[in-house]
């Protein structure tokens, strides 16, 4: 590349041919040729004579000056100039380029591909060998080839980011073991983090040869999650200003969308890392349906956290004795140490019981009662996947018919047994050791605990295997037994102080922790949680630009494995052991790199402008001119003074000013309306009002996607219009909601609307108030009535049931939005429109309604939020979504009669026009 200061020339041999320029100025100079002198005596009869047509002799200046810049404007072009290029450094050694290919790179993926892709194919002109090491922790051990650089475009075009950490080979001085001879260039498109024998093979690689590293051009932002009593997510992130973190999960129906929206609060940073904290304090129904927490515009796996059991939040309702609990004893109340131990897990709800059971809990804990009144109800909610626990105390024991007492896991013996009591010859019993497959393995009881008094179980050949805990006797602690899909748990024991020390012990507050931890759980995965899983199985995973795959040809994982965090074995995604799920994720709190010896480029540097485009339209603008200059040349008929050159120099100067782009002459076109003329873009009008116009935008987008997805139309970007201020001739459909408080648009906006629905366009307007009964069709509302009144709109009819709208591309009945059952009007059919014999659809009419007008509020329908999710809500469960569906489908066939016309309605006749073919072939001329 020849370097001219800023200017840069790809292929500076063409600049040779500026060299030609003085021929071409001397050849174009004479128009015509110069005459000969020939001595004629006849000449004399034309002295006196005028020539009123005279030929110029030669060719005027500025006309040669203009045809010069156009030859030169077009050499300049196809000699690749640039300017301001990148020069990088070219040596005659080997070139490695390295990829960080972690999910950190996954914003600027792209760029990096393109920029190395530029790296390969300068070293492949230069005849350089090159070796491409992707860091994803993928690659083979073993020394890295080194090949003929062009041969390595395919495998950096295929390579994509992961969903884990960039990893590097440990042994640099191995891997570059095939080096061929000479100094090493190394180009290293990192990922702007710390990541382990990132170090060492720096420190090789600049021993070999210069290093250039193109920097991060994206803040890196990652998101971790602290599991807890109040779970926090972490952002980790290079800039000072955190985005808002989405949680999305799915709604009431079932479809996935945004539920909420945590803001990280303010926090620490150093060196140049900030670390924000944001809780995750959502109420436990909205919790509980979270599945991912991801960054609001980051586009990468490390920006995401998949959510699992760590983040979900139990409801837990207390059932007591209010009449027990005195103001000066609720320090002694077994509700007390419940609530303590409880709350900083679950949320707490108590009350009666008719109350705790309208508050719909995960589980129930019912202190020292019999005889319940709502015992009925009780029953139904476990079997119906309740957990209820139940504590003993002095009314249960002193209870006569305690034998016959409902939702007790085992039968119990009226009266309790006091061990350490004054008349009692034993000592306080400690407790025994946990059963390693239960839902206590793992817990260890201390010492110190022991138990004063319990509620004795009658003997039984089944109490064993309903036992959960038990003292140092083998007398049981802790029973359970299931009921439906529920289960029954009974402490023998009570929540306070009263019998046992238990509550007073870290223990207690492990084992109800534990206990709630299994409501709503099935029996197989409460064997899984209880016990020590040797293989996990990916069920999901995700790639490293944060997008969901299901997991295909992954091995299991053990579980020791599993701590390691996500690798190239085990990329991040949602695993499974039976009924359980954990979910590992690619987030991690970073470091930034740094690189002494080696130069750092900024990813944000552009490698220079192409100027060929820019001299090439220069080019032909002075052609232009040259013809308008050879055009006032001719008629001029030759006579180029001074005087007359100096005029038309001026008006070709006019000429140019007034194809410049920012000319005052030049008319400005909003280039969105470019756009849309290209892209076939869906338009709407501006009401003034933000939430209206957004949700219009929504709309138009979300039926855009559906026309890409359903047919060969590929609509673009949706497209505001100001109907006072924008040219409407380049659109074909326009979206109108009415509200009542836009400003009607002036005289100019209706000339303009009026030309566009004369010139085939159509308007959709929507009163949006179809959910009002007797609003819409000609009785429309006031609002559209003043804005309608000055446009050319037909006499107007409710769609009928054989309108070439009810069948362009699905076959529809009704025309529904967000609300249904309201009447459609567009232009009403000729007079004399009649079914005729072997048509099954009338001839309404010839073009397409200029207008539509209905109240059902379509946009709001086919809306959807940033995410691809719909963003208001249709009805309930399967109904509402069918009634989506439809106005997606109505959607379609309006787009598809303003692009088609009539030609659905036109195919009828086909049969009528073969039989009357047929009819004149027999009967012949």
């Amino acid at each position: 590349m020849l370097v001219l200061g800023p200017l840069g020339f790809a292929l500076p041999w063409i600049l040779t041919a500026l060299a030609a320029l003085p021929v071409l100025w001397v050849i174009l100079r004479a128009m015509p040729p110069a005459p000969k002198q020939v001595l004629f005596p006849g000449v004399a009869l034309l002295r006196g004579l005028l020539d009123r047509m005279p030929l110029a002799q030669r060719t005027p200046w500025w006309l040669l000056l203009i045809r010069m810049l156009a030859i030169a404007a077009l050499i300049l072009a196809f000699s690749g100039p640039v300017w301001k290029p990148v020069i990088e450094r070219q040596g005659s050694g080997p070139m490695l380029i390295v990829m960080d290919a972690g999910w950190a790179a996954a914003p600027d993926w792209a760029s990096r591909q393109s920029r190395a892709e530029r790296a390969l194919s300068d070293a492949a002109a230069a005849g350089r060998p090159a070796a491409l090491l992707i860091a994803d922790g993928q690659a083979q051990a073993g020394a890295l080839e080194f090949a003929a650089a062009d041969s390595l475009l395919a495998g950096l075009r295929a390579a994509a980011p992961v969903s884990w950490s960039p990893t590097l080979p440990e042994n640099p001085a191995a891997a570059l073991a095939n080096q061929p001879a000479g100094e090493l260039q190394t180009l290293w498109l990192s990922d702007g983090m710390e990541h382990a024998n990132r170090p060492e093979w720096l420190a090789e690689l600049t021993s070999r040869g210069p290093v250039s590293v193109v920097a991060q051009g994206h803040p890196l932002r990652a998101l971790t999650l602290q599991a807890g009593d109040t779970p926090v997510l972490t952002l980790t992130a290079s800039d000072a200003h955190p985005p808002a973190i989405l949680a999305i999960g799915p709604d009431p129906q079932g479809i996935e969308r945004e539920l909420a929206r945590l803001e990280p609060t303010e926090g620490a940073t150093q060196d140049g890392v900030t670390r924000s904290p944001a809780q995750i304090d959502l109420p436990p129904e909205l919790r509980n349906r979270i599945s991912r927490f991801q960054i609001e515009g980051e586009s990468h796996a490390g920006a995401v956290v998949l959510a699992d059991e760590r983040i979900k939040r139990r409801k837990v309702g207390l059932v007591g004795d209010p009449d027990r609990q005195a103001e000066g004893q609720q320090l002694l109340s077994q509700l007390h140490y419940l609530r303590s131990a409880l709350g900083p897990t679950s949320d707490v709800v108590e009350g009666g019981l008719g109350d705790v059971l309208d508050s719909a809990p995960d589980a129930i804990i019912v202190v020292d009662q019999v005889d319940m009144p709502e015992v009925g109800e009780l029953a139904e909610w476990v079997d119906q996947g309740g957990l209820l626990i139940r504590f003993a105390g002095p009314r249960m024991a002193a209870d006569e018919e305690l034998v016959d007492e409902p939702l007790i896991p085992v039968a119990l013996r009226q009266g309790g047994r006091d061990i350490g009591g004054a008349l009692s010859w034993g000592d306080p019993r400690g407790l025994a050791p946990f059963a390693a497959d239960g839902v206590f393995a793992g817990l260890t009881a201390p010492e110190e605990v022991a138990v004063r008094a319990q509620l004795m179980a009658q003997p039984s050949p089944d109490l064993a295997g309903r036992t959960m805990a038990s003292l140092s006797d083998n007398t049981p602690l802790v029973t359970r037994e299931r009921l439906g899909e529920g289960q029954v748990v009974l402490f023998h024991v009570t929540a306070n102080a009263e019998w046992s020390n238990l509550p007073l012990s870290g223990l207690f507050v492990e084992m109800l922790n534990r206990l709630v931890a299994t409501a709503r759980v099935t029996p197989s995965q409460e064997r899984a949680d209880s016990r020590e899983t040797p293989f996990w199985n990916a069920e999901m995973v995700l790639d490293g630009f944060g997008r969901e795959h299901p997991a295909e040809g992954l091995a299991p994982v053990p579980a020791a494995d599993m701590a390691k965090g996500p690798g190239p074995d085990r990329p991040a995604g949602i695993y499974a052991a039976e009924e359980r799920r954990v979910a590992l994720n690619a987030g991690t709190e970073f470091r930034l790199a740094s690189w002494p010896g080696a130069q750092v480029q900024s990813a944000q540097v552009l490698p220079g402008r192409d100027l060929k485009g820019l001299l090439l339209a220069a080019a032909a603008a002075l052609l232009v001119l040259d013809v308008l200059g050879s055009a006032l040349v001719a008629a001029g008929g030759g006579r180029w003074r001074r005087g007359g050159g100096g005029a038309a120099a001026g008006a070709v100067l006019l000429a140019m000013l007034a194809l410049r782009p920012d000319s005052a002459l030049a008319q400005e076109i909003n280039p969105e309306l470019i756009r849309a003329a290209d892209e076939v873009a869906l338009a709407y009008v501006l009401t003034g009002d933000d939430r209206i116009d957004e949700t219009s935008r929504e709309g138009l987008e979300g039926l855009s996607r559906i026309l890409r997805q359903r047919s060969s139309v590929e609509p673009g970007e949706p497209v505001a219009i100001d109907p006072d201020n924008d040219d409407l001739s380049m659109l074909t459909f326009l979206y109108w909601p009415i509200t009542d408080t836009q400003a009607p648009p002036s005289p100019q906006a209706y000339l303009r609307l009026n030309h566009f629905l004369r010139s085939g366009g159509m308007i959709l307007f929507d009163t949006r108030d179809g959910d009002l009964t007797g609003v819409g069709g000609p009785d429309m509302s006031q609002s559209l009535r003043d804005l309608a009144a000055p446009l050319d709109i037909p006499p107007l009819a409710p769609l009928p049931d054989d309108h070439v709208l009810t069948r362009t591309f699905y076959l529809l009945e009704d025309f529904p939005g967000r609300w249904h059952g309201n009447p459609v009007w567009a232009e009403a059919p000729p007079a004399d429109a009649e079914l005729q014999d072997g048509m099954p659809f009338r001839q309404l009419n010839d073009g397409v309604s200029p207008v539509i007008i209905g109240g059902n509020s379509w946009a709001e329908a086919w809306a959807v939020d940033q995410n691809g999710y719909p963003a208001f809500p249709m009805g309930t469960g399967f109904d509402g979504e069918q009634q989506r569906e439809m106005a997606y489908r109505f959607g379609v066939n309006l787009i598809m009669y303003v692009l088609t016309g009539n030609y659905k309605s036109d195919q009828v006749h086909v049969p009528a026009l073969l039989d009357r073919l047929r009819v004149e072939e027999e009967l012949g001329p």
